[in-house]
């Protein structure tokens, strides 16, 4: 595992302001793109080796499901808005399963 000094003072901002730069990035790609790459970047993800590409895969199959995640809470949010009531549970879609990869 790579692990860089945490940065205090003026260099936590530029790696927030990274970090929100990244977001918007992010924000700004179409989910059904990225859903269309989620099984590909997920058996990727299986294959472990200690390298560079893997742990880019790892990264990219956890920003799809973040992006997934969020879209989920935002829908749920507005129809609980627009109902004027909670948003009921939903039964799990056939999606992201999160598991611990050993």
């Amino acid at each position: 595992m790579r692990h860089q000094p945490q940065k205090t003072g003026k260099g936590r901002n530029m790696l927030e302001k990274s970090l929100e730069k990244i977001a918007d990035t992010i924000l700004s790609l179409d989910e059904a793109s990225l859903t269309s790459l989620w099984e590909k970047y997920k058996k990727r993800m299986e294959r472990f080796e200690p390298s560079r590409e893997w742990e880019r895969a790892v990264i990219v199959f956890f920003i799809i499901n973040a992006v997934r995640a969020k879209n989920q809470i935002f829908n749920d949010q507005i129809m609980k808005k627009r109902d004027g009531k909670p948003a009921a549970p939903k039964a799990p879609k056939a999606g992201p399963i999160l598991r611990r990869v050993k």
